[in-house]
């Protein structure tokens, strides 16, 4: 990874961010629209095979012809993104797409689709959806339905996390939204156990990179009882000191996770770190 490619890390994330928030609406229309729509630009426009529609009125009115009796499921298979030298990001993406209540007899439609999604800067560190388009690849029947909404809530957390986390602004403030009360972030430096103590962490050693990004790897879900879940990783971390020196390590997260579906985003109850690769100098 480039010296670019890490201070530009927490853009990426804070674009995956919204990338996977963006499927809940479909995967789990209970939660609202309103979730959806702080994700995109007030002149938005989506072209699919349904047409065009733009501004968020006719994406609503799109989004409620839908029925409810489908299920829908987004399996998110590869992703990649450009930056613009005015801020703005092109992201595209590969993802299998799965419907139950289409077709009749209970067949499973799968679809092979291709995104480009574009976006520019938002108020905060998450950017907005300006520009998307769906094309579709391939299209067939298959026997099992896999429902992707916690994977795709779960990932959007992280990338939140992460890119709130990374970001050079060090605001604490965005990140109260995805700690649940009672939080415990057991890191190798110490436990933290209430929000002031999260403030002095990212003022003190999560501060002391001049930038720092984090590659997400061997990622799992497993759901809990009461509206939990159990989101297992590693991380392989790449950094820049003030002085120029690149320095990388390797940790293995747990994190428990509480979620309420008509949130932005569920919250971290419990992190659990266990450090493989120590932080050393970048070999060569």
């Amino acid at each position: 990874m480039t010296q670019d490619e890490i201070r530009q890390g927490y853009k990426e994330h804070a674009a995956l961010t919204q990338f996977y928030r963006w499927y809940q609406v479909y995967e789990r229309p209970e939660g609202g629209i309103e979730n959806a729509i702080n994700i995109l630009t007030e002149d938005v426009s989506l072209t699919s095979g349904l047409g065009t529609g733009n501004g968020h009125a006719e994406y609503r009115a799109r989004v409620a012809q839908l029925p409810d009796t489908w299920g829908n499921a987004h399996h998110v298979k590869s992703t990649d993104i450009t930056h613009g030298d005015d801020g703005s990001m092109t992201l595209t993406a590969n993802i299998v797409y799965q419907n139950t209540g289409m077709l009749p007899d209970g067949e499973v439609r799968q679809a092979d689709l291709k995104y480009t999604v574009e976006l520019v800067s938002g108020d905060a560190v998450l950017p907005l959806f300006s520009h998307v388009v769906i094309e579709q690849d391939s299209e067939s029947t298959v026997e099992t339905f896999e429902d992707a909404y916690a994977e795709n809530r779960m990932r959007s957390l992280v990338h939140y996390w992460l890119a709130l986390i990374e970001d050079p602004a060090r605001n604490p403030e965005p990140v109260r939204e995805i700690l649940a009360d009672g939080f415990s972030l057991n890191f190798s430096s110490g436990a933290i156990t209430d929000f002031d103590g999260f403030k002095d962490w990212l003022a003190g050693p999560g501060s002391q990179i001049a930038a720092s990004t984090h590659v997400i790897s061997d990622f799992s879900v497993t759901e809990k009882d009461g509206g939990t879940y159990q989101v297992s990783m590693s991380f392989g971390w790449e950094g820049i000191t003030p002085d120029g020196t690149e320095l990388v390590a390797k940790t293995q997260h747990i994190w428990i996770v509480e979620n309420d579906v008509t949130d932005r985003f569920a919250r971290i109850k419990t992190v659990d770190v266990e450090v493989l690769e120590p932080f050393r100098p970048r070999d060569g």
